[in-house]
């Protein structure tokens, strides 16, 4: 693949990931987490298959922040719906 046809695949993945995140209202945010951790998880897949397929400089910096940010991204996630399933498990000791 040429560098072109990496980066296309790279904005289009960045799009699709957007408008499937961005269309999840916020009340099925919490519930639909792991789901979007999942396709976090895609993404990042996604990222590290173009990185190593880049053949230039420019499109391997562009991977390699694409890996960057889908890792940021995915252990957010996971970090953030901890914190959430740690709300719903109460007080210890409150009440028993």
């Amino acid at each position: 693949m040429d560098g072109m046809a990496l980066l296309t695949i790279t904005v289009l993945s960045v799009f699709v990931g957007f408008e499937v995140v961005s269309k999840v209202s916020s009340t099925l945010h919490t519930p639909l987490m792991s789901g979007a951790n999942a396709i976090h998880g895609i993404i990042l897949v996604g990222a590290i298959i173009v990185a190593g397929q880049a053949s230039d400089g420019w499109t391997l910096t562009l991977a390699l922040l694409a890996v960057l940010l889908a890792t940021m991204n995915l252990v957010g996630g996971f970090v953030v719906t901890d914190r959430m399933l740690e709300m719903f498990r109460g007080r210890k000791g409150a009440g028993r």
